[in-house]
Order: C-alpha cells, then sequence, then structure tokens
C-alpha cells in the first residue's frame, strides 16, 4: 500500500483473519443504537451497557433517501466508533471499524487493481455513483457482490475506515462521485464542508450534516485464514 510517511512509496501490510460485513451499515441496524430500541430489553433482563449514543439528529436523517435497507449516512468517525463499541458489548465479540488495509484488501478481493478501473460495465453492475445513482443512495446489497460476496464496497456511502496515517478516512467513493473517483483506492479525509451548516459550537460530534455520502461497515476480529491477493 502506500506508504504516508514516504510519498510515493509503497510498503507491504500483513493482515491478521478478520470478518467483514456484508453490507454497509444499515438505518435498520444504527435505530436501536440511535433510539435506545434496546434499552427495554436491557432493563428487563437486568443489564445496562454505558455507553454513550448519539444526540438526536435534526429532521429526517436519511434525507428522504430511504430508509429501511438503506445505509445509515452522515454518521461521523466518533460515532460509528461508538456503534462498534456498543456492538461488542452486546454481542460480547470484537467489533470495529476497517483499517485501510483490511478495507482496501476486502474491496479488491482478489480481483480488483489497486487503482481507477477502467471496465464501466463492472462497475455499473456492482456500484452506485453519480451517473447512476440519481443523486442518492440506494438499499444495500441492490447490486452485484464482488468476488468475495461483499456489496457496496465501491459507490453508494463511502466508509469509514481507520487510516493508515492515524487519520480517520472514508473509502471508495460514494453516490456523489463520477465513475473515475469511485475505485479501491479511492480515499477523502473529513473537510469543514462536512458540518459546515451544523449550527453548534462546537460542532456535533455524532452528526454530519453536510456530509450524506458518509456511511461505514464493521469488521469482527478472529475471522478465518487470509488468502493471497492476485
Amino acid at each position: 500500500m502506500p506508504d504516508p510517511a514516504h510519498p510515493g512509496a509503497k510498503r507491504k501490510v500483513v493482515l491478521k483473519g478478520f470478518w467483514m460485513g456484508k453490507t454497509e451499515v444499515t438505518w435498520d441496524e444504527y435505530d436501536v443504537f440511535l433510539y435506545r430500541l434496546d434499552e427495554k430489553e436491557e432493563k428487563a433482563a437486568g443489564k445496562a451497557h454505558a455507553v454513550s449514543r448519539p444526540t438526536k439528529p435534526y429532521g429526517n436523517p436519511d434525507r428522504g433517501f430511504g430508509h429501511h435497507g438503506y445505509p445509515a449516512i452522515g454518521i461521523t468517525y466518533h460515532a460509528a466508533e461508538q456503534y462498534c463499541r456498543w456492538l461488542s458489548l452486546k454481542t460480547g465479540k470484537k467489533y470495529r471499524l476497517p483499517t485501510e488495509a483490511e478495507w482496501e484488501y476486502a474491496c479488491r478481493a482478489g480481483v480488483l487493481p489497486a487503482g481507477p478501473l477502467e471496465d464501466r460495465t463492472w462497475l455499473d453492475d456492482h456500484a452506485w455513483y453519480w451517473e447512476n445513482s440519481e443523486d442518492k443512495t440506494h438499499p444495500v446489497a441492490a447490486k452485484q457482490p464482488n468476488a468475495w460476496g461483499l456489496y457496496d464496497m465501491l459507490g453508494n456511502a463511502a466508509e469509514w475506515c481507520q487510516g493508515r496515517d492515524a487519520r480517520p478516512v472514508v473509502r471508495g467513493g460514494s453516490y456523489t462521485d463520477p465513475a473515475a473517483k469511485v475505485h479501491p483506492a479511492a480515499r477523502q479525509h473529513q473537510t469543514p464542508a462536512w458540518n459546515a451548516s451544523d449550527p453548534q459550537f462546537p460542532k456535533s460530534k455524532w452528526w454530519l450534516p453536510d456530509a450524506p455520502f458518509v456511511g461505514f461497515r464493521v469488521v469482527c476480529e478472529g475471522g478465518g485464514g487470509i488468502p493471497p491477493l492476485l
């Protein structure tokens, strides 16, 4: 992968086994965390998971794109991390955001190149991007999966990862990006424009009102062996 300490250079990254979500985290899943839909069940069982949860969003968090089966969007890196922490406590398994190396490895799936894709037919079959998205997200798994059975690794919502330069980063491009910017090496850091319209001071640590193109998927540690990337 590109070496952040030496521009233009590459370095080898060795990965341990891991499981990755087949789809981006959907509103159906995130709503349980966001709206505390599990608390009644927890109280009845005499359990309580002390994890901070998001503030209620301003307006409609799905921006009118769709809710059931759609990727959760406009989520900050902090919010995505807290979701993983909550999910870990709920399940007893270790969930977290993928590293950039894990994400790119899973995205390429032994087939795709590291950079831009020349085959627009493949992209149309597997990804929602500017030219085919109608300027909105779509239900997860509506396109074909990649070679390892993962859906929407490219396009739809760009996905938060643990950055190789220790900064949070979103990978893969989104429905707002043209075809040339939707590929396994596509990456963006958050900018002030992503929450420019947030009236709070300081800005919300949970929501990105001007970044409806940002979502996430989770990794569970302890997966099987890692096959070679061809």
